[in-house]
């Protein structure tokens, strides 16, 4: 079975696919903990990230912990969403790039799903 996917544009540079809906009312606020499966690609499809089965990704949203792509796209899903965010590189590591992982000036594409809030 294939979802139908919406994008939406809420910021000037970060994306948001809806890949699966979540409840639509409970949505993460600045400095609440969230706890996120991922899988984070460049735009010609190789990953460089993700969490294993199993072990999902916790950290404070809003707040600086993550890049700011991050900060701004998960606070728009609700619980249980399942989204793809495509984020620029000035949201995400810039002209710097982060180690040898993610070059200078990337595009970063992130499958999130949202499985908690707390």
């Amino acid at each position: 079975m294939v979802l139908k996917s919406k994008m939406i544009e809420f910021s000037k540079t970060v994306c948001i696919e809806t890949i699966k809906p979540g409840d639509g009312k409970t949505y993460p606020k600045k400095g609440d903990t969230v706890k996120i499966n991922y899988v984070g690609k460049f735009q010609d499809g190789r990953i460089f990230a993700s969490t294993q089965a199993g072990y999902a990704f916790e950290c404070k949203i809003g707040v600086g912990q993550v890049i700011k792509g991050w900060d701004e796209g998960v606070m728009k899903l609700s619980l249980g969403e399942q989204a793809r965010l495509t984020i620029p590189p000035e949201d995400a590591y810039g002209s710097h790039g982060f180690g040898s992982v993610i070059g200078p000036d990337s595009t970063l594409i992130f499958d999130i799903e949202l499985l908690g809030i707390s």
